[in-house]
């Protein structure tokens, strides 16, 4: 089988029962994207599959032979980071890192998704979605931080799309990730 990963292609027999996930990580040493909870549910193996933001524990790779699969180890290099990932660095979006390769691919695609016009579940105009905590929140609402860095990741999103910071302070930020600790999710 052959495939096309961050721009460069591959040959591969795998399985074919053999996810994307498992794909890149077992078969090519692309172990960038983690394995979480291998149910979709935790966003931590979010890969781009033609631009779209595609839980890769959940697809097999042999539907995937002819698109374009990009990994976080396709977004940037040291040296050479796409602006998510400075971002995040500077916002300390990352915590413990886990979830940060998946979460980087999904700000991605959901980036890409905002500036198309794609309305969310959060969105109050469906034609003109407003561009705030709420949305980037409900849009990045299939990766879970255990870290509960949710707040910096919003600000890295927010720095990369433009998008004014909602004015919180250093003291409102630090509250918000211990109650993203305690379980209360806040953006």
């Amino acid at each position: 089988m052959h495939f096309t990963i961050n721009g460069q292609s591959y040959d591969a027999e795998p399985d074919i029962r053999t996810s994307v996930l498992d794909l890149c990580r077992e078969h090519l040493g692309l172990t960038g994207s983690k394995k979480g909870c291998d149910h979709g549910q935790c966003g931590a193996c979010t890969v781009l599959i033609n631009g779209r933001r595609v839980n890769s524990c959940l697809t097999l790779a042999v539907m995937h032979q002819d698109d374009e699969i990009t990994t976080i180890e396709g977004l940037g290099q040291p040296g050479n980071l796409h602006p998510l990932q400075d971002a995040f660095v500077r916002h300390d979006g990352y915590q413990c890192g886990y979830c940060t390769p998946g979460q980087i691919c999904s700000a991605v695609g959901m980036l890409d998704e905002v500036k198309k016009g794609w309305a969310s579940h959060a969105s109050g105009d469906l034609t003109d979605p407003k561009f705030d905590d709420a949305e980037i929140s409900e849009r990045m609402s299939g990766n879970i931080c255990r870290c509960a860095a949710y707040p910096n990741i919003v600000d890295a999103i927010r720095e990369v799309a433009g998008a004014e910071p909602e004015g919180r302070t250093a003291d409102e930020k630090d509250a918000a990730m211990e109650a993203n600790r305690r379980g209360e999710l806040v953006a």
